[in-house]
């Protein structure tokens, strides 16, 4: 679940370069008046701006900011008494039940994490789920609950089966809903058990299936990353520097950001630093320019954090300068 942070574009003073800042959210001025009522407790506000924003527009950042939000979890509670037929929130509780479940379990390795985190971030999760069920039965129509489940489902271990009725309950409802795909995506990953061949199948079937101009395109980059990744090193930059992988993104960039149906809203940013970073490792710099350019400094965690995990925005900054932007 990458966050990405608020940001402001600040010039460089000398180069007239932007300077690369990371961003938390996408800019939608609703995400931080949602996560700023979530830390008020202001349940009348919080309501107000998810109403708002119907489902079928995909309102998961605005979930997101009120589920990161530290303290939802009690005042929900006494919504959810309050309102025992609304299903919003019950999606919430969910929501906010999930990134919780997450701040016991932490970022560190499995073998790091003690029994007793594991024991609280299992039990988060099941509450979570049971919320979420609640809500998908009484709202068949939402695509939400469904996504919030394909994350429980991993942290839950439930298995590919179920994982994948998961996620094709997702995008029954919005078969272009991104986030769905990259969960499902990394569901198939080899470090969660899935494998490089079924990996970099979905990611073509879901980009190119697609309408041109969506933001399918990045799981196509998205793989490519993945793979580098698990590579030991000396293979990883091998594998990245083959004519087929540049060739492969170069494909998904043109269906996808180079597209003229292509349209700056969600989370195209995202979609472009993505690019941009796997461009940088195929040795595309005309391209990783061209990404680099469209992001104007604006960085998103994901997936510079893969390269450097307290400071995203100098993993930016570093492939920027090689790429010669």
């Amino acid at each position: 679940m990458a966050v990405l942070r608020d940001w402001g574009l600040t010039l460089g003073r000398w180069t007239g370069r932007p300077v690369a800042q990371v961003q938390q959210d996408s800019g939608d001025p609703d995400v931080g008046r949602v996560r700023e009522a979530a830390g008020a407790a202001d349940w009348a506000t919080v309501r107000e701006v998810l109403e708002a924003r119907p489902e079928s527009e995909d309102r998961t950042e605005l979930l997101w900011a009120v589920g990161d939000t530290t303290g939802v979890e009690g005042w929900i509670a006494e919504v959810v008494e309050a309102e025992p037929q609304a299903p919003l929130p019950r999606l919430v509780a969910g929501i906010r039940h999930i990134s919780w479940a997450w701040e016991a379990r932490t970022a560190a390795r499995a073998k790091d994490v003690s029994r007793e985190q594991f024991e609280v971030f299992h039990d988060r999760l099941r509450t979570a789920e049971r919320w979420l069920y609640e809500v998908a039965e009484r709202e068949p129509q939402w695509t939400s609950p469904w996504y919030g489940l394909q994350i429980t489902g991993r942290g839950l271990q439930v298995g590919q089966a179920t994982a994948r009725r998961r996620f094709e309950a997702t995008v029954r409802r919005d078969p272009h809903h991104l986030g769905a795909h990259q969960q499902q995506l990394q569901q198939i990953c080899a470090k969660w058990g899935g494998s490089h061949e079924e990996m970099h199948a979905f990611a073509r079937e879901a980009a190119f299936g697609a309408p041109g101009g969506t933001l399918l395109g990045q799981l196509v980059a998205v793989a490519h990353i993945e793979h580098w990744l698990d590579l030991d090193s000396g293979p990883d930059a091998e594998y990245m520097g083959r004519p087929e992988v540049a060739a492969s993104l170069r494909e998904a960039a043109d269906h996808s950001f180079r597209h003229p149906d292509f349209v700056r809203r969600g989370a195209w940013n995202q979609v472009l630093n993505t690019f941009a970073m796997a461009f940088s490792l195929a040795g595309d710099r005309a391209a990783a320019r061209e990404c680099f350019h469209a992001t104007e400094g604006r960085v998103t965690e994901f997936p510079w954090y893969y390269m450097n995990g307290s400071d995203p925005a100098a993993a930016y900054r570093k492939q920027r300068s090689s790429a010669g932007r």
